[in-house]
């Protein structure tokens, strides 16, 4: 009886570590993307890209989390949406977060559950007021020597509608100045419009919301995605159509569903190189 009763606890101690790993654990995975459109003085350029936080905490203050921002030392840093959950609003997480913030620079674009909040001003007003540049539909070169690129932001459309949400990504993108001569870098929350996107002359999208699929299966992938349904096409890495590749994070936090399996909480770092 004693030995049997071990062995359970031995297991349920083992089920713990596995799903605290599973979602305390942050990946930081690194890509190289590489494009002969990219300006010389950009060669090696590190992007850190921060998704789908839904009001989670890495350790007290998110001392986990800024540690490993910290570690990666980027050049620039993109956050594409859902800082909050909709579900349990709450700043606090996202306050710890910009107050023990690197001083780097940062441009943020909303995800659906800020506008689904009904708070998106309060949470526009926290990030401007900590530093970080919010680039809902607004464009901005960012500046190395004598060269630029342009990253342009996309306001989350924040419809359960497929063809609102086409009908409104492509209006918003028609009413922006997106240089066709220059190298550019669009931030959207949803990877699923991916088409309308690399109809465009825009060379790198960072997205999120997917949350990797929720739970990665072997050989199959992720399992069930926002706006994707089951077995999603776009819920982590890179992926490429026409002249346009689009990186997707699988985040950090969760939402409806409260467990990731085989599917650590993720940054990505994306290094920028000449093809």
């Amino acid at each position: 009886m004693k030995k049997k009763l071990t062995k359970i606890i031995i297991s349920i101690l083992i089920l713990a570590a596995f799903i605290w790993t599973q979602n305390e654990w942050i990946q930081v995975t690194n890509l190289t993307y590489r494009s002969d459109q990219l300006p010389e003085t950009f060669k090696g350029f590190k992007i850190l890209q921060i998704s789908d936080l839904h009001n989670h905490r890495f350790g007290s203050n998110q001392a986990r989390l800024i540690q490993q921002i910290e570690e990666t030392a980027p050049d620039l840093i993109v956050v594409t949406g859902d800082l909050i959950d909709r579900r349990r609003y709450n700043l606090e997480p996202i306050q710890e977060l910009l107050i023990n913030f690197p001083d780097l620079p940062t441009y943020y674009v909303s995800g659906n559950h800020e506008i689904w909040s009904g708070n998106y001003l309060e949470v526009k007003a926290l990030i401007e007021t900590n530093g970080w540049h919010v680039l809902d539909n607004h464009t901005t070169n960012i500046s190395r020597q004598n060269d630029t690129i342009q990253l342009i932001g996309l306001m989350d459309p924040a419809s359960r509608n497929q063809g609102d949400v086409q009908a409104n990504i492509t209006e918003n993108l028609n009413a922006l100045p997106i240089e066709s001569d220059a190298f550019s870098i669009l931030l959207s929350h949803r990877p699923n419009p991916f088409e309308i996107y690399a109809s465009y002359p825009i060379d790198l999208v960072f997205s999120g919301h997917a949350h990797g699929g929720q739970f990665r299966l072997p050989f199959l992938g992720g399992f069930i995605a926002p706006d994707q349904g089951l077995f999603p096409k776009y819920t982590e890495g890179m992926h490429t159509l026409n002249e346009t590749t689009m990186v997707v994070s699988r985040g950090l936090g969760n939402s409806i569903i409260p467990l990731r399996i085989f599917n650590r909480p993720e940054l990505v770092v994306v290094t920028l190189q000449k093809k």
